[in-house]
């Protein structure tokens, strides 16, 4: 049977094949990436880094030598292409100034990488020529947080030195970067300029001021093993109450003088102790200070109560609305309060309370700190949500304003005006 002779398939058979999809078209982007962008993302970023080098100064005599020039050219005046010329002229000479590199060996340290607000922190910057030919003049910038100063360093000869001392003043709470080093490198006139960067930057902590609570640690964590509670133990340190002999109680419970008195096997019963779980609530919400001095104040009370904890020995912990503070030193504690700020959209002191709850259950002692804003109704409700057993301390911070004590259900509501009233305040509370 020949090919044309063939029967042809079955309908029911042509009806089950199904054509493949087209392949997509690849979309422009894809396209884009695929051939123009190889060639042309190396020219732009030469292009950036040439540009980089033109000062403000520098575009605008681009601009006027472009404008003179080709209005010299169209109009024919030779005073405007004279001025062109002379641009010309002048950015050529300016460029011979980007030509080659100034290279240092530096050496940046800080003396004290930690310091607390007001102190001076004192630095010192060295630059070594590595070469084999001397080092020009050069302007060398040394940033540190938004200020960005120059030292000028002298004609160095190869293997020589320059040494430079400074000292960096802290007039507020924060972490603050300095470095990189780099030098300036252009002309006279700062059409060009060119910066070169060589040194890592280094963190410097500006600690919150903090006071000791001296003799105060012995009311505010008086316990040795920790603090009694209302839920009844069969066996723990705490005694409670006498009761009768049930099946499973420890025999070596039995108090044998009662039970020799009353003819019925008695046993102690002892409550729950928790072992001194204090815990420092920070409120971030701007909405909740008067100003910046008041959050001050508070993350100065925060750290002061959190570092007496530690030197004790007792568990700390440390909470804002969006996160924990680490609290497993004083140091980390401290370098982790000079960054904290506020913030407008976190939530309020009653909603961090009821994080307390759930993040720890079993806190012993609870201060929180808040601004004046924040009236005592709103710190009796969110003492309420705290953990049953906990002793609450609400610490009202405004700036100027006399200590005062306010009793308020299951808390007590410190108004607290100086940071130099906390200990005095604190062992009034808690004697």
């Amino acid at each position: 049977m020949t090919a044309a002779a063939q029967p042809a398939a079955p309908a029911t058979a042509r009806r089950g094949v199904r054509r493949a999809p087209a392949a997509a078209r690849p979309s422009l982007r894809a396209r884009y990436e695929a051939s123009v962008a190889p060639a042309v993302t190396p020219v732009a970023r030469r292009v950036g880094r040439i540009a980089g080098v033109v000062t403000p100064l520098g575009w605008g005599v681009f601009a006027v030598t472009a404008v003179a020039g080709i209005a010299g050219m169209t109009l024919g005046w030779w005073e405007l292409t004279t001025l062109a010329m002379c641009g010309a002229a002048l950015l050529a000479v300016c460029a011979v100034f980007l030509i080659g590199r100034t290279q240092y060996d530096v050496s940046l340290d800080l003396t004290r990488q930690r310091v607390v607000v007001g102190e001076r922190a004192v630095g010192s910057l060295e630059l070594r020529n590595p070469g084999t030919r001397a080092i020009l003049p050069a302007r060398v910038i040394l940033p540190v947080g938004q200020a960005r100063p120059v030292f000028e360093v002298p004609r160095l000869r190869p293997g020589a030195t320059h040494d430079d001392l400074f000292a960096i003043p802290t007039t507020r709470r924060g972490v603050l970067t300095v470095g990189p080093v780099s030098a300036v490198r252009g002309d006279p006139l700062g059409v060009f300029q060119r910066v070169q960067a060589w040194s890592d930057p280094l963190e410097l902590f500006v600690h919150p001021h903090t006071v000791g609570l001296g003799s105060m640690s012995a009311g505010f964590l008086r316990d040795l093993e920790g603090l009694p509670t209302r839920d009844l133990s069969r066996d723990d340190v705490s005694f409670h109450a006498l009761r009768e002999y049930a099946p499973g109680d420890d025999r070596r419970h039995v108090h044998w003088r009662s039970t020799a008195r009353t003819g019925t096997l008695m046993v102690r019963q002892f409550e729950d102790t928790r072992r001194s779980h204090i815990v420092v609530t920070l409120s971030r919400n701007a909405g909740e200070y008067a100003d910046p001095d008041e959050f001050e104040l508070a993350v100065s009370a925060a750290g002061s109560v959190g570092v007496q904890a530690l030197r004790d020995e007792r568990d700390v912990s440390v909470l804002s609305q969006d996160e924990s503070i680490p609290a497993t030193a004083g140091r980390p504690l401290l370098d982790a309060l000079s960054r904290i700020e506020t913030a407008h959209a976190v939530a309020s002191t009653p909603e961090l309370a009821a994080r307390v709850k759930t993040e720890a259950l079993q806190a012993s002692i609870v201060v929180m700190l808040t601004g004046s804003r924040v009236s005592p109704q709103t710190l009796r409700t969110a003492a309420r949500t705290l953990p049953g057993g906990a002793r609450v301390l609400g610490v009202s911070c405004r700036v100027g304003a006399t200590p005062e004590l306010r009793r308020l259900g299951d808390a007590t509501i410190l108004t607290l005006g100086a940071l130099s009233d906390l200990p005095v305040g604190l062992r009034r509370v808690l004697a």
